[in-house]
């Protein structure tokens, strides 16, 4: 299955009164991990960034005066997606962007016709009932380094919630205990087995090894009033 983690930032938070995104970051995810590939972009959305926004993201007019319109970058960014299930941080708020700047190019594309779509913010609602579930408690739920996110980006931001996601979503991502270490191989994964490999080998007790088990077994028997395997026997 392949995945785009995404997050946008914004000139507001309505695109009914004509706010724009400005900023939109996406992560690739290839059967549970990540690829390395990424789509990053800023976007001049021609017009003024609120100043509350600013105080959110820091993405002031004056850095985005020289950047592509979305116009520009829609054929590219609509082909990194297509095809893809979005996991996205309260969806509905990002999808609405994405639509409405679809909805100004020709032709009209509605994300949902060519995308699924994964509420990261659903799925830790539904986990974690009654609690913060923002991107930041999250993090710290799951105990995943955000220390550098000072101020919202969205290729961060997306970066931050491809480690949430996977752990939401499926808990342990390593088969190591030392899933943090390079060398446990941690930051990538699990590791699927080829499925042409060579079986493997079956390696049976010994006689000798079979009945000093069987002697230990009587042992722990003895010294406990019996074992749960003798109750499940006379069970059955």
């Amino acid at each position: 299955m392949r995945q785009i983690v995404l997050d946008t930032e914004t000139t507001g938070i309505d695109p009914a009164e004509g706010h724009r995104i400005i900023e939109i970051g996406c992560v690739e995810l290839m059967e549970r991990q990540t690829t390395g590939r990424h789509y990053h972009v800023y976007i001049n959305p021609e017009r003024e960034v609120e100043a509350e926004a600013i105080t959110i993201h820091g993405i002031t007019n004056e850095f985005l005066a020289d950047k592509p319109r979305f116009a520009d970058i829609a054929d590219e960014f609509f082909e990194f997606i297509k095809g893809a299930e979005l996991v996205i941080h309260n969806a509905a708020f990002d999808i609405g962007f994405m639509d409405s700047e679809f909805a100004r190019l020709k032709p009209v594309r509605k994300t949902a016709d060519y995308c699924g779509v994964v509420d990261s913010l659903a799925i830790a609602r539904k986990k974690h009932p009654g609690q913060k579930n923002n991107l930041d408690a999250l993090c710290k739920r799951y105990g995943i380094d955000n220390s550098s996110r000072d101020l919202h980006g969205a290729l961060l931001d997306a970066e931050i919630l491809a480690d949430v996601y996977l752990l939401l979503t499926g808990g342990q991502t390593a088969l190591s205990l030392d899933a943090g270490s390079d060398e446990a191989g941690g930051g990538n994964g699990i590791r699927r087995l080829a499925s042409d490999r060579k079986p493997l080998s079956v390696v049976r007790a010994s006689d000798d090894e079979a009945s000093a088990h069987e002697e230990f077994m009587a042992l722990l028997a003895k010294q406990a009033g019996g074992t749960v395997w003798d109750r499940l026997e006379s069970k059955e």
